[in-house]
């Protein structure tokens, strides 16, 4: 006869394990989570919440410059490094305090160590005695950053998570990669005063993205300043007597202070002793599940980054209850991953939502686009030159909307609430039925009324 210590045991206390293993124990099963870092995962300790404090730091400069125009004099405005990184650590130190917390009173026992899958639905503590024997194992350890650079000098480099722990700010870097973290760092170090270069391998920066997104955000990043490097790699780096030197492929030399790696995550599978149960893992490390979360091991169940599908903070929540709520509750639910809202804490800030235009076309036989680009009424009487971008994707024979995207102030706060109406069903009349709140940037949503129509077919798909 089986006798199990825990109905359920989860490895990786971040956002995903954190709410699968409330949400279970609120069914009323046995829970444990192990985690051998600090309680709150990748977002609350090194991702969304420290960038998001940096992000606001990097833009209060200009903030400063706007309010001249606004009659306000600044005169000695100075940043202080070492006060925003103690009082970036107080309010995670927070925010820890209340995941622990929040697992106390769910009724789940926390593991402070490092756990690793044995046979027999065995989970053992390194360093310790300790193995817990689960009905099921759930595993919800995420990504860590990619450092897999065959580079000379390559130890030289930091990686993204270093950066919330620098003691000094960097006079100089040199970012590598495209996606949404190097893009987010970039205009971070940009803000803060940092010379900053962004070098990334692709055509275009963002991939996945529309390529009205990809085309903008190069443009405005280029317009401040920042240093954007395209169809070129990183070939090696070198100490000097006070800096390091970037050698790229196309010849080019850089002397930076710092070079921050930056070119996205990896699935934290190594060590936890997968391979040994028999669990499938994808070329990149990661977990292989079906729609109900579960490996190719039926005990084993994986949710969040560590799946390499949909690698987002509240996708791993979402995903986190939806699999409590199918082995422990009295509710059979998947997730549905259409319509998911997603923003790049840049500056300009970028946010989307639904489909992009490729991907628009080729489902949907006649597609109207309705675009506006205008100088937002903040900006009217400063110096700033920031303008504000909209895009609404819609099929013209349901009048259904498809995507939409901003890029500009208050883009991520705009998506939120279009996703509801998206997810909602909402139409294009419905959009231009609504009232506009004047005076806002986001009544535009309401007044778009000349569109591109565009019709699509697979005989132009390579037009």
């Amino acid at each position: 006869m089986n006798v199990f210590d825990v109905d359920l045991l989860v490895i990786g206390a971040g956002s995903g394990g954190v709410r699968a293993a409330r949400a279970a124990a609120g069914h009323g099963a046995t829970v444990a989570i192990a985690e051998q870092s600090r309680v709150g995962g990748t977002c609350v300790i090194r991702g969304c919440v420290p960038k998001k404090i940096f992000v606001y730091a990097s833009r209060l400069e200009q903030s400063f410059s706007d309010a001249v125009g606004f009659g306000w004099s600044l005169s000695n405005a100075q940043f202080d490094w070492p006060t925003l990184l103690r009082n970036k650590n107080t309010e995670i130190a927070r925010l820890e305090g209340l995941y622990r917390l929040g697992l106390a009173k769910a009724g789940v026992s926390l593991i402070d160590g490092r756990a690793v899958v044995e046979d027999d639905q065995t989970v053992r503590i390194e360093g310790t005695d300790h193995r817990y024997r689960a009905r099921r194992v759930l595993i919800a350890t995420g990504g860590t950053p990619n450092r897999g650079f065959d580079v000379p000098g390559i130890e030289h480099a930091i990686d993204s998570d270093a950066v919330f722990e620098l003691e000094h700010l960097p006079r100089s870097v040199l970012i590598v990669g495209g996606g949404y973290i190097a893009v987010e760092f970039a205009g971070i170090m940009h803000g803060l005063g940092v010379q900053t270069n962004l070098l990334h391998r692709g055509t275009a920066l963002l991939r996945g993205f529309d390529n009205d997104v990809q085309i903008e955000i190069e443009r405005a990043y280029r317009k401040r300043g920042i240093g954007v490097r395209l169809h070129a790699t990183l070939k090696r780096i070198d100490r000097t007597d006070r800096n390091l030197r970037a050698t790229l492929s196309d010849g080019t030399c850089l002397e930076v202070e710092a070079v921050i790696l930056a070119a996205g995550r990896l699935p934290n599978t190594r060590g936890l002793g997968l391979e040994s149960v028999g669990v499938e893992l994808d070329p990149e490390g990661a977990i292989r599940v079906d729609d109900t979360a579960q490996s190719s091991v039926p005990w084993i169940y994986a949710v969040g980054d560590v799946t390499n599908r949909v690698n987002l903070t509240p996708v791993a929540i979402r995903e986190g209850q939806a699999f409590a709520d199918r082995s422990f509750g009295t509710q059979f639910s998947y997730f549905d991953y259409q319509n998911i809202p997603t923003a790049i804490f840049s500056t300009p800030e970028v946010a989307v939502v639904g489909l992009n235009e490729i991907e628009a076309r080729q489902r949907c036989p006649t597609l109207e686009i309705f675009r506006t680009d205008f100088r937002p009424m903040k900006s009217s009487i400063t110096a700033s030159t920031e303008r504000i971008h909209f895009k609404l994707l819609v099929d013209a024979s349901s009048d259904k909307v498809l995507g939409a995207q901003v890029i500009g102030d208050g883009a991520a706060e705009m998506i939120q609430l279009i996703a509801v109406a998206m997810r909602a069903g909402a139409t294009k009349g419905d959009f231009d039925r609504t009232v506009a709140l004047h005076p806002t940037v986001a009544e535009e949503w309401t007044t778009l009324r000349v569109s591109e129509k565009c019709h699509w077919s697979a005989e132009t798909a390579d037009e």
